[in-house]
């Protein structure tokens, strides 16, 4: 059994009938300490972040722009540079999924350096959320844009000759994205703390320094692959094909 952290064990003392509630609503049955570290880590992850924009939101300004601004801005700048490249010049109709997405994973991520929190993101089933949504939201996407006969299409290959053998080929490439998303962002996630836990226990100063930064690294990298694959299935999804 996962050692409870201290906002997990607060949400278990206090909000147990909570917790029970929602395990009801997909069928599973009450447990004394229904709460998780993931669940609870991913909860105060969003409100970090619903804080932060509001403080964001209510210090913007055309004139005189903070520090807080700028960074926000910065961010902004390169998803939208990055929408515009993946999925072409109507990047900017589908830059809130991609956007948010690369914002909450990158603070779930970040969230593991901080001392008596943990990652919520090297728990299988959190990438696996994200990685299904992901699925759900390109394919609606292409089926609006392009209509559900020629999103069809996609399947069917260039030649229809070619269909009975290319349309098991997409299905199954589809079906395994999630799966690719889900591996990709856990794997590396789970890997880079637990090496920065084990170095931080055999060594007090210098080193684990290091791999802290390391985890930095990653975390970066692991939320922006996420947000560019997500572009990219977006852009083939609802390319109008010549």
């Amino acid at each position: 059994m996962e050692k409870e952290l201290w906002t997990t064990k607060i949400f278990n003392n206090y909000l147990p009938g909570l917790g029970n509630a929602a395990l009801k609503l997909v069928g599973r049955p009450s447990e004394a300490r229904p709460w998780a570290n993931f669940i609870t880590m991913e909860i105060l992850v969003a409100l970090i972040i619903v804080v932060l924009f509001a403080v964001l939101r209510a210090r913007l300004s055309v004139r005189t722009p903070g520090k807080l601004q700028h960074c926000f801005e910065l961010v902004y700048n390169f998803v939208h540079d990055q929408a515009e490249e993946a999925i072409g010049h109507n990047g900017y109709k589908y830059l809130a999924f991609p956007g948010t997405l690369f914002i909450f994973i990158l603070f779930m991520n970040l969230i593991g350096i901080v001392p008596g929190f943990e990652s919520p993101t090297m728990t299988p089933s959190v990438p696996a959320g994200c990685a299904i949504a992901t699925f759900f939201y390109y394919n609606l996407m292409g089926v609006l844009a392009l209509g559900p006969l020629k999103y069809a299409g996609h399947f069917v290959g260039p030649m229809p000759l070619m269909a009975p053998l290319m349309i098991p080929i997409e299905i199954a490439s589809h079906l395994g994205r999630p799966l690719s998303l889900t591996i990709r962002l856990f794997a590396n996630m789970f890997a880079g703390e637990k090496v920065t836990m084990v170095f931080m226990t055999l060594v007090a100063l210098g080193v684990p320094v290091l791999f802290m930064a390391l985890h930095v690294f990653v975390s970066l990298l692991q939320a922006y692959v996420f947000m560019l694959l997500t572009m990219m299935y977006v852009g083939t999804g609802t390319a109008h094909e010549h």
